[in-house]
C-alpha cells in the first residue's frame, strides 16, 4: 500500500497499457504516424485520450470545444465517444498539422462532427460568446500555447453550462512548475495552477497522469 501516488517505470506504465488501453485502430494508426513527426512530444498519451473518452460519456456530452488540435488525436478520441449529433469545436492555426488531423477523422468516419477554426483560439471562443452560446457546451480540452492558458480558461468558464468540464493539458510542465519560471510558458502554467486552486468557481483536481492534467468542473 501506498499513500501516494506510485513513480511509473517503463514495465510497469506498459502494464497499464496493457490492461487498460482500448485504443480504436485509426487512433492507434494515427499514433503510430505521429510518432515520428518531428514535434511529436506535443501528442498526448493514449491513456489520456481514453480518459477523455470516458469523461466525455460519463458527461453525456454533446457539445464540446478543442483548444490545440495538432494531428487531431485527441479530438478523434472525442469524437468517437461522442453521440451521433455530437459536434466539437476545434481550435488551431496550423493548416499543416490540420492537414494529417483531418485525414485520419475522415478515415474514422467521425469528420463531420468536427467544426475545425483555423484562426486565433481567442477570436474563435470570442465569436462563440459574441453569438449567445455562453453556457452552451459541456467540455473543453485546452492544449496550445501555454502563455495564452488563463485567457482560454476564462472564456471556456463562460461557454461551459453548469456541471460541465475543462480538461488542461500539461499543467506539470515535465515538473518545471516546482522550479523558479525561467520562460512565460513555465510561468503561465505556475500562475494558473495556483489561481484554480483557489478558484470558489470551479471543483478541482489535478491528475498526474501524462504531463498533468487538472480537471476543473463549472459549479
Amino acid at each position: 500500500m501506498t499513500t501516494r501516488t506510485l513513480i511509473l517505470d517503463d514495465a510497469l506504465y506498459q502494464y497499464v497499457l496493457d490492461v487498460s488501453l482500448r485504443e480504436h485502430p485509426v487512433l492507434a494508426a494515427l499514433r503510430a504516424a505521429t510518432g515520428s513527426h518531428p514535434m511529436a512530444r506535443m501528442q498526448i498519451a493514449p491513456e489520456q485520450g481514453q480518459l477523455m473518452a470516458l469523461l466525455i460519456r460519463l458527461l453525456g456530452a454533446r457539445r464540446t470545444i478543442e483548444i490545440g488540435v495538432f494531428t487531431g488525436y485527441s479530438a478523434l478520441a472525442v469524437a468517437l465517444a461522442l453521440p451521433p449529433d455530437g459536434h466539437i469545436v476545434a481550435c488551431d492555426i496550423s493548416d499543416e498539422y490540420t492537414a494529417v488531423a483531418c485525414d485520419y477523422w475522415q478515415r474514422a468516419g467521425i469528420a463531420h462532427k468536427i467544426d475545425l477554426h483555423l484562426a486565433p483560439a481567442i477570436d474563435t471562443l470570442d465569436a462563440l460568446l459574441g453569438d449567445g452560446q455562453g453556457g452552451c457546451f459541456d467540455f473543453a480540452f485546452i492544449d496550445a500555447d501555454k502563455s495564452a492558458y488563463d485567457d482560454y480558461y476564462e472564456r471556456c468558464l463562460q461557454l461551459l453550462r453548469p456541471g460541465g468540464l475543462i480538461m488542461i493539458d500539461n499543467v506539470l510542465w515535465g515538473g518545471n512548475v516546482v522550479r523558479p519560471a525561467d520562460n512565460e510558458d513555465t510561468a503561465a502554467i505556475q500562475a494558473l495552477n495556483v489561481k484554480l486552486h483557489g478558484d470558489a468557481r470551479i471543483d478541482l483536481s489535478l491528475l498526474p497522469i501524462a504531463d498533468g492534467v487538472t480537471l476543473a468542473r463549472k459549479r
